[in-house]
């Protein structure tokens, strides 16, 4: 049986990273696809070339970085907006949306897909994205998935579709399948503030951290502190 090719979008955080590894796990014929847009977390995207190394598939890192001053109104484009600590689903981490991030990406991961012929293109967005980013939600999957087969006809595979998984998962449910495919945890990256180590305050490593304690699975990351927030939902 032939393996459907499926272009992946991977950050190198737990999401992507699991992602990766569970299409790989299922038979996809795998190419990584990451960005670099200027993040203040760019280190994230060693962590992407590192999973590409470990799986033995394609990766190509693409750079955005001109488009930086485009989006500069985010905690993540700008170093002069502090990156908010605080649980994730916290109104503050709003600070933290690049405009129309997603789908800049995934749409430049379509090309990718057409031009080698790939069935698919996979996006690690959760159910937990939902309360902060619009482009991590069903409809703008749905959309995407109608638009991108309508900008590509007659040069798409027939049977395209953008490939959300874990769009109505927990981060604790990607963690749990995580473990069962082997991704080795110490080589992902959360963090939106970049440092040495995982800062241990800001959403993504409070979510990070929650994750872990809720899928039952021990979390081997190295945090700079440990300060306990209150889910606002």
């Amino acid at each position: 049986m032939t393996k459907e090719k499926t272009v992946a979008v991977i950050s190198g955080g737990m999401d992507s990273v699991t992602l990766a590894y569970m299409l790989h796990s299922e038979g996809h014929d795998l190419t990584l696809i990451s960005f670099d847009y200027g993040q203040r977390h760019k280190k994230e995207l060693a962590f992407a070339a590192q999973c590409a190394q470990q799986l033995g598939v394609p990766h190509h890192i693409v750079d955005l970085s001109c488009l930086n001053p485009l989006v500069a109104n985010s905690s993540l484009t700008n170093k002069d907006i502090e990156v908010p600590d605080g649980h994730y689903a916290a109104e503050t981490m709003k600070q933290t949306v690049v405009p129309n991030r997603n789908s800049i990406m995934l749409n430049i991961a379509a090309g990718l897909a057409v031009s080698i012929g790939a069935r698919h293109i996979a996006t690690g967005v959760h159910g937990g994205d939902h309360y902060i980013y619009p482009d991590c939600r069903p409809a703008f999957i749905k959309s995407l998935d109608t638009l991108l087969t309508i900008a590509n006809e007659g040069f798409i595979d027939t049977k395209f579709t953008v490939l959300a998984p874990y769009l109505y998962w927990t981060k604790a449910d990607i963690v749990t399948v995580g473990e069962m495919v082997g991704v080795p945890w110490n080589d992902t990256w959360s963090c939106y503030k970049g440092g040495n180590i995982h800062c241990g305050a800001c959403g993504t490593c409070f979510e990070r951290r929650e994750a872990f304690i809720e899928a039952g699975v021990p979390d081997p990351t190295l945090y700079n502190s440990l300060p306990d927030y209150i889910d606002p939902r």
